[in-house]
C-alpha cells in the first residue's frame, strides 16, 4: 500500500495540483460558482412552473409564465452571468481592472449571438444562446477578451489619461483600443462571413458532453475525486473546475426538456454526483459515520458522533481528516469503491427510468433525501435510490471498518 501511495504522491498528485492553480481555470471555477445562487434560486421556479403532482399542475398552469419568468432570466442565462465572473476573475489574476475585464468579457460573449430582427417588436437575441449550452462559448469568450485586454497593456496599446482624471474615467479610456481588437475580430467573423460562433464551438465541445454522460464519464470523474482526497488534496475543487461546465450544459438541457415536455435526456448533470454518489460528501461517507456511531472504539465513536450532524448535511472533512481516511490503507480502499459502486446502480437506475433524472441543482448541504427528491423534480423513487445506496455504502464500509477498529482497539489496550 505504500508504494501505491508513493505512486500517487509522485504521479497524480503533481498534475492535479498544478492544475488546480492553473490561472486559467481558476479563473472558469471562481466565475462559474459566482453563478450558482442565481442557478438554485432559479431552478426552483422551474419546480413551482412544473411541479410533479398532476393535481398541482392544472392549478398552476394559467401562470406557467409567469412563475418561469425568474427561471429564464436566472438560471436560464446563466452563461451570461459566467462570462461576466471568469472574465472579473481572470483579470484580477493578472492585476487588470476586474470591471473593466468583465464587461469586455461580457461584451465578447454576446456578440457571438446575432441578434433577430422580429417585425413590430425589434431586434431580439434567443435566450437558448444564453444559457448552459452557451457555458463553453462564454469560456471562451471571457479568456479571449481579458487576454487581448492584457496583450493591449503589456504593448502599452492603450489611451493613457492625466493623472488628475479619475481612476475609473482612465480605465474606461484605457478600454477603447483593447474593445476595439475585440468587437471587430468577433464582428467580422461572426457577422460578415456569417460564421456560427455558437452553433461550431458547441459542436467542438458536444463530444465531451456525450462523454460524460456515459458510464466511464460518470466513473472516471469520482476515482480521480476521490484518490486526490486520499492525499488530502480537495479533489472536487480539482476536478469539479473541468468537468462544472459539463456538468452544467447536461443540466441547462434537462431543464429545458422538462419545461418544453419532452424526455429528459442526461443522466449525469452535477446534481447526480452530489446527492446519490457524494452521500455525506465525497466518499459517500455517511454509511462510515452510521457505522462507528456503534463502534467498540470509544475514539470512533466519539468521532462518529462529532461528524453525524455535518456529515447529513454532506460536510465531510472531518471524517476524512478525523478519522483519518488520508492515508489510511485500509479505509481508502472503500473510500474509492463505495461511491463507484453508487454511481454504477444510480447510472443504471435512471438509464432504465426507474428514477426520474435530475433536472433542479438544490443546496448542497441539504439531506440527500430532501436533496435528490428535489433534484429529480419530485420523484419519491430517489429517496428510496438513496436510502439503498447508503445501505450499500454501509455493507462496503463494514469489513474495513472493523479491521480498522480491531487496530485501534488493540494499540488502546497495549497503550494502557
Amino acid at each position: 500500500m505504500k508504494k501505491f501511495f508513493d505512486w500517487l504522491e509522485k504521479y497524480l498528485v503533481p498534475p492535479m495540483t498544478k492544475l488546480s492553480e492553473q490561472r486559467h481555470l481558476k479563473a472558469v471555477r471562481d466565475g462559474i460558482v459566482s453563478t450558482i445562487p442565481l442557478i438554485i434560486v432559479g431552478s426552483f421556479f422551474l419546480v413551482l412552473a412544473i411541479p410533479p403532482n398532476l393535481y398541482l399542475k392544472e392549478i398552476v398552469q394559467p401562470y406557467t409564465n409567469q412563475i418561469m419568468f425568474p427561471y429564464r432570466l436566472s438560471m436560464g442565462i446563466m452563461a451570461l452571468y459566467a462570462s461576466f465572473g471568469i472574465a472579473h476573475s481572470l483579470a484580477k489574476s493578472y492585476k487588470l481592472d476586474p470591471l473593466t475585464g468583465a464587461i469586455l468579457g461580457l461584451a465578447a460573449f454576446l456578440l457571438t449571438s446575432v441578434p433577430v430582427n422580429i417585425e413590430d417588436q425589434g431586434w431580439m437575441i434567443s435566450l437558448s444562446n444564453l444559457g448552459g449550452s452557451g457555458m463553453f462559448v462564454a469560456i471562451l469568450m471571457a479568456i479571449f477578451a481579458v487576454e487581448i485586454l492584457r496583450f493591449c497593456k503589456n504593448k502599452n496599446l492603450t489611451v493613457k489619461m492625466p493623472k488628475e482624471v479619475p481612476t475609473s474615467v482612465a480605465n474606461s479610456f484605457a478600454a477603447l483600443i483593447p474593445a476595439t481588437f475585440i468587437i471587430i475580430p468577433i464582428w467580422v467573423i461572426r457577422d460578415l462571413l456569417n460564421f456560427d460562433i455558437q452553433g461550431n464551438i458547441l459542436k467542438i465541445f458536444m463530444p465531451l458532453v456525450k462523454a460524460g454522460n456515459s458510464l466511464p464519464g460518470i466513473l472516471i470523474p469520482i476515482l480521480l475525486i476521490t484518490l486526490l482526497w486520499s492525499c488530502g488534496i480537495h479533489g472536487d475543487s480539482v476536478v469539479g473546475t473541468v468537468a462544472r461546465p459539463i456538468w452544467l450544459a447536461m443540466l441547462d438541457s434537462n431543464i429545458a426538456a422538462q419545461a418544453s415536455g419532452q424526455p429528459v435526456p442526461n443522466i449525469a448533470p452535477e446534481p447526480f454526483f452530489q446527492w446519490f454518489v457524494w452521500i455525506g460528501g465525497s466518499g459517500a461517507t455517511i454509511g462510515l459515520v452510521i457505522l462507528m456511531l456503534f463502534s467498540r472504539s470509544v475514539y470512533l465513536k466519539d468521532v462518529g458522533k462529532a461528524c453525524l450532524i455535518p456529515g447529513i448535511c454532506n460536510i465531510n472533512e472531518p471524517v476524512i481528516f478525523g478519522v483519518p481516511i488520508m492515508l489510511n490503507p485500509l479505509l481508502i480502499i472503500p473510500f474509492v469503491v463505495a461511491p463507484l459502486v453508487c454511481g454504477c446502480l444510480t447510472y443504471f437506475a435512471m438509464m432504465l427510468n426507474l428514477v426520474a433524472r435530475p433536472v433542479i441543482l438544490p443546496p448542497w448541504t441539504l439531506p440527500a433525501p430532501i436533496g435528490a427528491y428535489l433534484a429529480t423534480g419530485g420523484d419519491w423513487k430517489a429517496i428510496v435510490l438513496i436510502l439503498i445506496n447508503i445501505a450499500i455504502t454501509a455493507v462496503i464500509y463494514y469489513p474495513f471498518f472493523r479491521a480498522y477498529e480491531e487496530k485501534l482497539m488493540k494499540e488502546a489496550l497495549e497503550e494502557n
